[in-house]
């Protein structure tokens, strides 16, 4: 069932696990992660990346991810990640997105707020929530990492913009890890405790699974999967023989192996079973 954001949200923090929120990119991934869903019972979050809405991939993928969470026995909300403005905002609600994310984290403090604000405004009008960012989750391959969220400055940021979710620096990074993380786990704790709103760990690809489980205790309510998604997907694509021509056939092993990697990520973020 397609649900908003938070609705999704409320299970989680009622329930006390992390929502695992999956990045796909076309109508196999949208597949074996919604599979995943259904047969864990759990409730998830599926999401596409700001790029695909900037372009027109996103135009025939929402109606996929749409029909999906139409069809699926469990709670699933289509989630913008990472949107970099009015412009994706705007088509992916017009593509039926139930809930955005606005990215304005590389601003100073007081123009994040602004923006953000505006975003939250503006998908108020048609009853869609929405997730912030402060202190920017960079690359892996960025040289060095951004300063880690302040508590005080968080606390602003919540009550100030009126997000329903909140994404913080904490030590992780968008890709593959070349050597692991460590999360700042006390500092999860303490905004979590200072603005009592859903904290959102991006980032979470190649996280050691302790590390995961930790932050969840300390108050991760949603935890995004894009990088591994991708290779759990690829992985089997480049193995899977050429002999298969129909592309049909081809992708049946790539969706099987997007899903055993969704079924992992959601037992291990306490998601299964939510539903």
């Amino acid at each position: 069932m397609l649900v908003s954001f938070k609705e999704i949200l409320d299970i989680a923090k009622e329930k006390c696990f992390a929502l695992p929120a999956f990045n796909v990119y076309n109508m196999e991934t949208t597949m074996g992660i919604v599979e995943a869903a259904e047969e864990a019972k759990a409730p998830i979050i599926v999401q596409s990346y700001s790029r695909l809405f900037t372009n027109e991939e996103g135009y025939y993928v929402s109606p996929i991810v749409i029909a999906a969470a139409k069809k699926a026995s469990v709670p699933i909300c289509f989630h913008l990640d990472h949107g970099a403005g009015i412009n994706e905002v705007s088509r992916a609600l017009r593509w039926g997105a139930t809930g955005i994310m606005i990215d304005k984290s590389a601003l100073e403090l007081e123009e994040n707020i602004a923006e953000t604000k505006k975003v939250v405004e503006f998908c108020k009008a048609v009853d869609v929530q929405v997730e912030g960012e402060l202190g920017h989750v960079g690359s892996v391959s960025d040289e060095k990492m951004c300063e880690y969220t302040k508590v005080d400055e968080a606390k602003k940021f919540v009550d100030d913009t009126g997000v329903d979710a909140l994404a913080i620096m904490v030590g992780t990074a968008h890709g593959r890890y070349k050597q692991a993380p460590v999360l700042d786990i006390q500092r999860i704790k303490d905004i979590y405790e200072a603005t009592g709103t859903a904290l959102v760990l991006h980032g979470g690809s190649g996280v050691p699974d302790d590390q995961l489980i930790a932050a969840i205790e300390a108050g991760i309510r949603k935890i995004n999967f894009g990088t591994d998604v991708c290779y759990s997907f690829l992985d089997q694509v480049f193995e899977t023989s050429r002999e298969f021509v129909g592309i049909d056939m081809f992708m049946k092993d790539a969706v099987k192996n997007v899903k055993k990697f969704a079924l992992g990520k959601i037992k291990l973020l306490g998601a299964e079973g939510k539903a």
